[in-house]
């Protein structure tokens, strides 16, 4: 099955955190990469929905993020670790974008794509999201992740790396 939904953690991911709400670096060209390759996006994410709002409208109103962030679909979650099954109702319909291993399901680990930090100071040449964008491409021999494209039986790797059989999990470096 190909994962046709993407759901996205926030802090530490796509910004800082919640206080500083700084954008990572190719947050806008990320968005609208993904948005391209999944038939859903959804905000998968520990700050509560009326600050995510507010958060994604001010990075709507300073450019860092395409109009319809502001608008994505929330996903309404309880307990220690994000439940892949609060997304979508059959495992393998959806992949988590995160950089905390702590809050992902232990046995939902071959749907997590694991982003590195985004933490202080913030660094202006941080990478996270590039190579995520760049690995697209399953000709790519980077060691990131590669987002859907067709059927799994048209790509060369279906989007995962062969020797873990899971999603590849996207470097830190370009």
């Amino acid at each position: 099955m190909r994962p046709t939904i993407l759901a996205l953690d926030l802090e530490g991911t796509l910004i800082s955190n919640a206080v500083s709400q700084i954008p990572r670096p190719g947050l806008y060209s990320f968005l609208e990469h993904v948005q391209g390759q999944f038939d859903q996006l959804v905000m998968f994410t520990t700050v509560e929905e009326g600050l995510f709002r507010r958060i994604a409208t001010f990075l709507v109103l300073e450019g860092q993020a395409p109009a319809w962030f502001s608008e994505l679909a929330y996903t309404q979650w309880e307990g220690t670790t994000k439940d892949l099954t609060y997304v979508a109702p059959t495992l393998g319909q959806a992949l988590l974008l995160d950089d905390y291993r702590a809050y992902f399901h232990p046995e939902q680990e071959p749907w997590w794509i694991e982003v590195p930090l985004f933490g202080s100071p913030y660094e202006a040449t941080d990478t996270g999201l590039r190579v995520a964008q760049e690995c697209n491409d399953p000709l790519n021999s980077c060691s990131g992740v590669n987002f859907p494209q067709g059927d799994a039986d048209e790509r060369n790797d279906g989007g995962r790396d062969q020797a873990l059989d899971r999603p590849a999990q996207v470097g830190a470096g370009p």
